[in-house]
């Protein structure tokens, strides 16, 4: 597994980060719902729970398939999450007599569709870390402001692997080049994302490195227009990409292998070949490589030294991502 980088960081930080309920609070900021239809918005908090432990008790609850539940992103498991899902609307009569000391359902209004994954804006983390020494508060806001600026880079963290990150890919390994079978369609499908992205990764760790204090765009990228949401291809990296790209107007791109996505050009092409595995059946993306952070805000508790962190991230970014930058390791 390789190593993830974080270039603009020269010093390592050894403070305490938790990922529990109390320390680690997740609020998935919704896209905005029609008020009208035949779906249900249900508004969801749970505690030690992750996504599919609430799709398999939900479904079993109102006695329906799981792929009747709308939901828009997974959550993590250790961690306070607040997320939306849909449900048919002929099952409203059944929700308040749903029960359990960690699931918190309430219900919030009609949509005019099921929620499928990536139906939100991002999610706002609260987060805090322990044992921070005073001296160290500085160089978090100092990075903290790096960030805001800069962007960070849009690693996939450490849950995309799951606990055992050797053995996960190399059942997904097997699914592709031997004899490996997985009757759960659904842990197949997780296995070969959590393999598609080790390739994601250790590309962007390369292009971190081009260059020491930023992100060097190459001719031939493919960019994410984040307010159009879009992809494009300049013919050249002009002054106009480099200040979009300053602005946080656009980001460049990496692959995810498989089949159906757009390869980069030129330059860029001759570093994602290195990156690209042809024999990957399932569908391929792209993702952005730089995210930019928003809200951002933190404090310190000199006496406890606690310090508290509060932003917002696009969807489908790692909170634990801008841990580590911060700490300048990798966790696990």
């Amino acid at each position: 597994m390789i190593k993830r980088v974080y270039p603009l960081n020269d010093k390592t930080l050894n403070f305490r980060f938790l990922q529990n309920e109390e320390d680690f609070i997740v609020e998935e900021q919704p896209i905005k719902f029609s008020n009208s239809g035949n779906f249900i918005v249900l508004e969801i908090t749970k505690q030690n729970c992750d996504t599919w432990e609430l799709i398999d008790r939900l479904s079993k609850f109102f006695g329906i398939f799981s792929n009747e539940i709308g939901y828009a992103g997974l959550k993590d498991k250790r961690a306070t999450t607040t997320q939306y899902i849909t449900i048919p609307k002929k099952y409203s009569k059944e929700i308040k007599n749903f029960k359990s000391k960690k699931i918190e359902i309430k219900e919030l209004c009609l949509h005019n569709k099921k929620l499928n994954i990536g139906d939100l804006q991002g999610n706002r983390f609260k987060i805090n870390l322990y044992e921070v020494e005073k001296i160290d508060i500085f160089h978090i806001e100092k990075i903290l402001k790096i960030i805001s600026k800069l962007g960070m880079p849009n690693y996939f963290g450490y849950q995309r692997f799951g606990k055992d990150v050797k053995d996960n890919l190399d059942k997904a390994k097997e699914l592709l080049f031997g004899d490996g079978r997985i009757k759960d369609k659904k842990v197949a499908k997780m296995l070969m994302s959590a393999y598609q992205s080790t390739f994601f990764n250790a590309w962007l760790v390369e292009r971190l490195r081009l260059e020491k204090n930023s992100f060097k765009l190459l001719d031939g990228d493919i960019f994410y227009d984040i307010e159009n949401d879009k992809f494009f291809t300049p013919k050249i990296i002009n002054e106009k990409i480099l200040n979009d790209f300053k602005e946080q107007l656009i980001t460049p791109t990496g692959l995810l292998p498989g089949r159906d996505v757009f390869k980069a050009r030129d330059a860029a092409l001759k570093i994602e070949q290195r990156y690209d595995d042809s024999a990957i059946n399932e569908k391929g993306y792209r993702r952005e490589a730089v995210v930019f952070p928003k809200n951002i805000v933190c404090k310190y508790d000199m006496e406890n030294k606690k310090c508290s962190l509060d932003f917002v991230l696009p969807k489908g970014s790692y909170a634990t991502v801008l841990i580590e930058f911060l700490a300048n390791r990798n966790f696990s």
